[in-house]
């Protein structure tokens, strides 16, 4: 039934946000605990498994679906989408080094509205007007977060580089659109395993240029123990399995429902932040306004993050999930769980 199809849905999407959650805590240990931040050699060590897998499957093949066939009729659509990937993988990292944790995780919403503007030209989706509500309510989002960094930045003298971070943000989420908008035609009109195989080889060669021209120094500077190992180990199968079932959830609904799904990827890592590592997070994103101030009031500021990070994504779910009128009582139920 609908219902069924829509609760399996929310619940594999659920378990992708659990694992982007995992490889946000992997990255925080390694940047916290042992001052790596490399980026390009986390997502090379995920396209490497994808192509090493998938790939090899595409090699295995025979016919049309063979790998010679496949690069011979669409080898630069598959760069192209590679070299969009892996860009938007690295702009969203960068971007942390010019605004707060806060802004990134509100802003990546972005998302949402491109994906269906997106999908309402190269893949024919209609929405109804309530989903055209949401996006407004998206946008606005968006546009107060900006003015609302562009205050702070203004405050503490530093209004382009934080503009710098959220361009970067915005950038990513764009990027992550059109990467998954041509995910979900391949998945649907050819196959998953083609999607992986080729998004594994090109995500290899060009995270390999990359990193040697931008990373090398700090690969050769790792100080290599058995915890970066795991936890390098830990990034690595976390990214490989969304990437691998990330398709399968698209297949059954959309790249709009399994991206809005994922939002809640942004609560599990603020949670993460106050029981894993004790508000470092909150520390550091907010020296530059909270300098002296105490411990509570980082506690306080975060609290708030999460409930407000709790409304915008519980809101968008409702708004795409329930497109049909509701019920007096249905809509005063569903209040009390956005607001509780």
């Amino acid at each position: 039934t609908p219902r069924k199809q829509l609760a399996k849905t929310l619940a594999m999407g659920q378990g992708l946000a659990g694992l982007i959650c995992g490889t946000a805590i992997a990255s925080q240990y390694l940047a916290t605990n042992f001052h790596v931040n490399t980026p390009m050699l986390q997502s090379f060590l995920n396209y490497t498994l994808l192509c090493v897998t998938y790939t090899t499957m595409l090699i295995c093949r025979t016919g049309d679906g063979n790998i010679l066939q496949i690069l011979k009729n669409r080898w630069w659509k598959y760069l192209l989408l590679g070299l969009v990937d892996v860009e938007a993988n690295y702009a969203v990292v960068k971007a942390y080094q010019y605004t707060t944790i806060t802004s990134v995780q509100l802003l990546d919403c972005f998302v949402v509205p491109v994906l269906m503007l997106l999908s309402w030209w190269v893949l024919k989706t209609r929405y109804r007007p309530v989903h055209y509500v949401a996006v407004c309510i998206c946008l606005l989002g968006v546009g107060a977060m900006v003015g609302a960094d562009l205050l702070a930045g203004r405050d503490q003298g530093s209004t382009s580089n934080i503009l710098l971070g959220d361009a970067l943000v915005l950038l990513s989420a764009t990027l992550y659109a059109v990467s998954n908008v041509c995910q979900e035609y391949t998945v649907k009109n050819l196959s998953r395993v083609e999607f992986l195989g080729m998004i594994g080889l090109f995500g290899t060669v060009i995270s390999t240029v990359q990193m040697v021209i931008l990373e090398r120094n700090e690969v050769a500077n790792i100080q290599w123990s058995w915890q970066v190992g795991l936890l390098f180990s830990a990034f690595a199968l976390c990214m490989y399995a969304l990437y691998s079932c990330m398709p399968i959830v698209m297949k059954l609904s959309s790249a709009t429902s399994v991206n809005l799904s994922l939002l809640t990827a942004d609560l599990f890592s603020l949670f993460c932040g106050v029981f894993l590592f004790q508000y470092t997070v909150s520390r550091h994103v907010y020296t530059h306004t909270h300098t002296h101030t105490h411990t509570h009031t980082h506690t306080h500021t975060l609290m708030k993050e999460c409930l407000l990070l709790t409304s915008i994504t519980r809101v968008s779910c409702l708004c795409y999930c329930f497109p049909k009128p509701l019920q007096i009582h249905q809509w005063a139920t569903l209040l009390h769980w956005v607001t509780c």
